[in-house]
């Protein structure tokens, strides 16, 4: 939903325990449903039910009359139960007890199993802990949710169910986690550290806000954005028919983002706009005033109902795709040097709006009405190309917020983007679908009224884990919702979520300079990556630790570590293969500590660095809860691992004192002064012949291998 305006070389890294423990348990029902639960029951349930109670302070309980086979069935969205053992909760047998229930587990496009529970005891509350295996949903990737359900085909009298939850697995005692650099998987893009910017933002201004981007790194910005791009009429700075102007016009914009020096996206009006309108602005911009913004969105979010369309179809697809053409003619013709792009959503079967016209998948063959299927052929019957496909991503909505699912669901980034792909490919053709990027413009956890997660630190890890993994994917861009949105009060406040911060607010920043953690943790990846930097693969077996890893332009390794677990430290016993560290690793580090200082005024708020000793290619690190550490293993001085003399065309063995996976040069010199690279060698094996040395004197023949960085 938009988001709407308010005031060659291995790294090796096994995790540590001291002992087992644990893990925070997922609540399902407190004294009300939290963490995204629904009530999908087939019975009479009440869930605000004031007597019994437990535990005796709870404010409610539920309440379910249950006749008939009925069922109180707990219903979630597919999730993980990897990281859960069993369900536990406390029911009670009302007046009269004797009530024959089953607990069952259920999943999406399937069944679990069923749990028979004993006769419940009329006025007392009794606990039940179910194994997970014994509802057949241990492990799963697809659960969706519980039931208790009566076996009874007539009445059953009312019983009562209280403090429902997940319990959790112990952590494992060795994680393992490997980063290799051997292998990378994309260059670093500027346009990963963006921000959205708001035509309501008067402290948008390089006195009241470069400054605070400069201090994140940030590298795109996009302007106006949000559902607001629809009505905003950019020479004017006003929206729709009002009389009244906004607070930062275009130029305000433009002179905050030539002052920080960033990449820009501007989202021309489709809603209440035409194509001449946003050719003019491109005139403006960059012939005019010689900005040289170079990505022009069509339209913010017009799949969605919620955007305003005075089209005579609104939020249509044909509409769309045919009016864009002519967004594309004029806006090219002013500055053909630009991109533009075109909004869409993942999926042959979502945004659809209207059955006005349907489009044949020719991989699938099947007839399809989405908007991003019909919008696509549309465009290529009409000879558009579009430049880049904008992807919006807001994984929760208000009430439903969740912390634990939050931060391990981040998955969807890799297969929205392989979505998004599939259908520039079905619907432009393999050629013409290849030259679109795909981009994503706008991204926050949450796109509804805004609580505490917002502002907490939960959401500066889903910052940091958003950035990673959209580098696992060919996303070019991911753009924060973003740089001040405005306190919120309607959000939810639910203490079952983290965070002392008593309200909501999209923004990074609050009010003149109020940073919130969403703010340290951009701050904190620019000592993880920047353009020029490699990504390369890193991955783990433990979903409470994400990892992610990138080669810098100068040689140094740097691992992002994002502790999920609210309680507990990882100690990480790292060992390093195929690339030899110096014997200091620097670090940066943003988590509870920080935040906790926030709160208090006791300690800086801010990332904290510093330096920690690399005792070789083995070293222990250990990651607080809840945390963002960045270590970066700057590469050891060049040094000789062998050298002697050897026979010219003759093989002879050298002795290697290096590590396999590490890129050799072997040398020849004829005064150990001078020396000439005649071979380069990815170590395999300790002992390496040398089989075409060159000829050299044979009074003066000598040889070397040498690790560079």
């Amino acid at each position: 939903m938009a988001a709407r305006l308010l005031a060659g070389f291995a790294v090796v890294l096994v995790l540590l325990r001291p002992a087992a423990r644990a893990q925070t348990a997922l609540p399902i029902f407190t004294d009300h449903l939290v963490n995204g639960f629904q009530s999908w029951s087939w019975a009479t349930v009440n869930f605000t039910n004031s007597a019994p109670v437990y535990p005796t302070n709870a404010a409610a309980s539920i309440s379910v009359l249950a006749p008939n086979y009925g069922g109180l069935w707990l219903h979630h969205s597919d999730f993980s139960t990897a990281l859960y053992t069993s369900l536990s909760f406390w029911i009670h047998g009302g007046t009269n007890g004797g009530q024959l229930l089953v607990v069952n587990g259920t999943l999406a496009g399937g069944s679990g199993s069923s749990y028979t529970l004993p006769a419940l005891t009329a006025n007392t509350w009794r606990q039940f802990t179910v194994p997970l295996s014994a509802l057949g949903v241990a492990g799963k990737t697809n659960c969706t949710g519980f039931e208790i359900q009566s076996t009874s085909s007539g009445s059953v009298p009312v019983f009562y169910v209280s403090a429902v939850q997940l319990n959790a697995a112990a952590a494992p005692a060795l994680t393992h986690l490997t980063v290799n650099a051997g292998q990378t998987l994309r260059a670093v893009d500027a346009r990963w550290f963006g921000l959205n910017t708001a035509v309501w933002d008067s402290l948008l201004t390089p006195a009241g806000s470069a400054y605070l981007l400069k201090e994140m790194g940030t590298l795109a910005l996009r302007f106006p954005g949000g559902s607001l791009s629809d009505e905003y009429h950019w020479a004017s700075n006003k929206s729709l028919t009002n009389t009244w102007t906004w607070n930062v016009s275009f130029a305000n914009f433009a002179q905050v983002a030539t002052n920080v020096g960033t990449q820009t996206f501007i989202t021309v009006n489709y809603g209440t706009g035409t194509a001449a309108e946003a050719a003019a602005w491109v005139a403006n911009a960059n012939v005019t005033n010689h900005y040289g913004f170079k990505y022009w969105e069509v339209g913010n979010e017009v799949y969605g109902t919620w955007e305003t369309d005075s089209n005579a179809v609104p939020n249509d697809p044909f509409t769309y795709a045919t009016r864009a053409q002519g967004y594309f003619q004029q806006m090219k013709a002013v500055d053909p040097t630009i991109k533009i792009g075109v909004v869409a959503t993942p999926g042959d079967t979502s945004g659809v709006n209207n059955m006005n016209h349907s489009v044949v998948n020719p991989r699938t063959l099947q007839t399809v009405y989405g908007w991003t299927p019909v919008m696509l052929n549309t465009l290529s019957n009409l000879g558009v190309v579009p430049d880049f496909l904008i992807y919006h991503h807001y994984p929760e909505y208000t009430d439903t917020e969740s912390d634990p699912f939050l931060l391990q669901t981040l998955g969807t980034w890799a297969g929205d983007a392989a979505t998004l792909r599939q259908e520039l490919t079905d619907f432009l053709g393999t050629t013409n679908g290849a030259k679109v990027e795909i981009v994503c413009t706008e991204n926050n956890s949450n796109s509804g009224d805004q609580g505490r997660q917002s502002v907490s630190l939960v959401n500066g890890l889903y910052y940091a884990d958003s950035v990673g993994q959209i580098m696992q994917t060919e996303l070019n861009s991911m753009v924060w919702w973003d740089l001040r949105n405005g306190t919120d009060n309607k959000g939810n406040l639910d203490p079952v979520l983290y965070g002392w911060r008593l309200y909501g607010d999209l923004g990074l920043v609050g009010g003149t300079s109020t940073r919130y953690p969403p703010f340290y943790a951009a701050k904190l990846l620019q000592s993880f990556a920047r353009p020029g930097d490699n990504v390369i693969a890193a991955t783990n077996d433990y979903p409470l630790l994400s990892a992610y890893a990138t080669r810098r332009a100068d040689g140094a390794v740097s691992v992002l570590a994002i502790n999920k677990d609210p309680a507990a430290t990882i100690t990480a016993q790292i060992h390093v293969t195929g690339f030899l560290p110096a014997t200091n690793a620097a670090y940066h580090q943003f988590g509870e500590t920080q935040d906790t200082a926030a709160q208090t005024g006791v300690g800086s708020p801010d990332v904290a660095a510093g330096t920690t000793n690399v005792a070789g290619t083995n070293f222990n690190y250990s990651f607080p809860p809840y945390s963002l550490t960045v270590l970066t293993l700057a590469p050891a001085p060049p040094r000789l691992v062998a050298t002697g003399p050897v026979v010219p065309g003759q093989s002879a063995p050298l002795q290697l004192q290096g590590q396999t996976g590490v890129r050799y040069f072997v040398q020849a010199s004829t005064n150990l002064a001078q020396w000439t690279t005649f071979a380069t060698n990815t170590l395999t094996a300790a002992t390496w012949n040398i089989t075409n040395a060159p000829a050299l004197p044979a009074s003066r023949q000598y040889y070397r291998a040498v690790w560079q960085p």
